[in-house]
């Protein structure tokens, strides 16, 4: 299998942290969609990151339905098997996706011309990505990440969440 695209994504390094946390084997080809796009193209024309060529050719685009993928190859998930907690990692994982959405969409904002910026957006999207992580830094202090002695797919969400370059101010 191979997992193309690059690892500043935090779609590209939640897929490639799960498969690697489930043991499979997958070759990673850090391809930029923006600097590489006639190569991203000839891999995968929706020029989507991250993009899984299966090992039959297929092409997987979009990071949740990789991790589904890795998560059939291998048998298992990373999630609680008991019900409330599923659930709870669930809740918490979309808040870690919702935290580098809004991170992404920050990043996309500034690479606009300064006349093509729109303020109540920007406004907007510094206050969801805001809420996104002060709700995750609350489950921390509960203890809710990174609790258990295996990461969990909330664990991941929340460091590579955490980790985007994006002022907290």
């Amino acid at each position: 299998m191979l997992l193309v695209g690059m690892l500043d994504s935090p779609y590209v390094r939640r897929a490639a942290v799960t498969g690697t946390l489930l043991g499979l084997a997958f070759e990673h080809r850090s391809v930029s969609v923006f600097r590489h796009m006639d190569e991203f193209r000839a891999i995968n024309p929706l020029i989507k990151a991250p993009s899984l060529v299966t090992d039959d050719g297929t092409v997987i685009s979009e990071s949740l339905l990789i991790i589904q993928h890795f998560e059939d190859l291998a048998g298992r998930s990373l999630r609680p098997v008991e019900a409330s907690a599923r659930i709870r990692d669930l809740s918490l994982t979309g808040i870690g996706i919702v935290a580098a959405d809004k991170a992404v969409a920050i990043e996309y904002e500034r690479k606009r011309p300064e006349g093509q910026r729109h303020a109540p957006w920007q406004e907007r999207i510094v206050a969801q990505l805001h809420t996104a992580l002060d709700l995750l830094d609350e489950a921390a202090l509960g203890g809710e990440i990174a609790a258990g002695p295996e990461l969990l797919p909330s664990d991941i969400a929340a460091a590579i969440a955490w980790a985007w370059p994006i002022d907290r101010e």
